[in-house]
């Protein structure tokens, strides 16, 4: 991939991670989103070109509704000029990002669902995060794929790290287990070779470790929760 899709791919899968994570690391999030713009030619390009003239007190008068001032909360609603959209979410951020407008306060206003602010921030990512990072793709599609397949390569290494932890524990279980010499050898080699097929990211052979691995625990009867709960991570490989 070269240096400009690169660049384009980092704010993609930042926008990736702010939708599918968690809402007590959205505030690092966005900042890596901002990052990412911020390090793009063709990032930096678009937004200075969406924002010159964009008036946001008044699109924040037009798209943030309450009732009343007295009102706890409100409604808000996005531009449906994808100019003005990208422009709107863009400085929103930005706010964001530098505490003129506090994330948390902002969710239960204007997209309060059941008092949590889990809930809250999952209607605000896909209401208007998403839309966001859908309309930028558009924009620059080839980088959006290359975004879309490193986010898929991190998952699949913090995925790969999981499983080397739970190989780990699983040594140090058997060493606690009375087996007999033959069979805690075996059970030594299997994990051994689990940990340097995890290590190598070598997801068919780890699989195929797996297999035995399995037949392996039924035959000394040894299965217990953390060998169950490696066999599911390797399921989401």
């Amino acid at each position: 991939m070269d240096e400009k899709n690169t660049k384009l791919a980092r704010f993609f899968t930042a926008c990736d991670e702010l939708i599918t994570g968690k809402f007590i690391l959205a505030d690092t999030k966005i900042g890596e989103l901002l990052r990412a713009v911020a390090t793009s030619d063709d990032l930096t390009g678009l937004f200075g070109a969406v924002t010159d003239g964009f008036d946001y007190p008044a699109a924040k008068a037009a798209y943030l509704k309450r009732d009343n001032l007295r009102s706890v909360r409100g409604e808000a609603y996005l531009p449906s000029d994808r100019r003005e959209l990208l422009a709107f979410v863009f400085c929103l951020l930005v706010e964001f990002d530098n505490g003129t407008m506090k994330l948390n306060d902002f969710l239960l206003r204007y997209f309060y669902e059941d008092g949590s602010y889990t809930a809250s921030y999952a209607l605000f990512v896909n209401r208007v995060i998403r839309p966001f990072r859908d309309i930028v793709r558009d924009c620059f599609p080839e980088a959006g794929r290359e975004g879309e397949l490193l986010l898929q390569q991190k998952h699949e290494d913090e995925l790969m790290d999981s499983i080397g932890e739970r190989i780990s524990v699983e040594r140090a279980r058997l060493l606690q287990l009375s087996l007999d010499r033959e069979s805690a050898a075996a059970g030594e080699l299997i994990l051994a070779e689990l940990y340097a097929a995890a290590g190598r990211r070598d997801v068919s052979e780890l699989k195929a470790l797996l297999c035995g691995y399995l037949y392996y625990l039924h035959a000394v009867d040894a299965s217990s929760e953390n060998s169950e709960a490696l066999f599911t991570l390797a399921g989401e490989l």
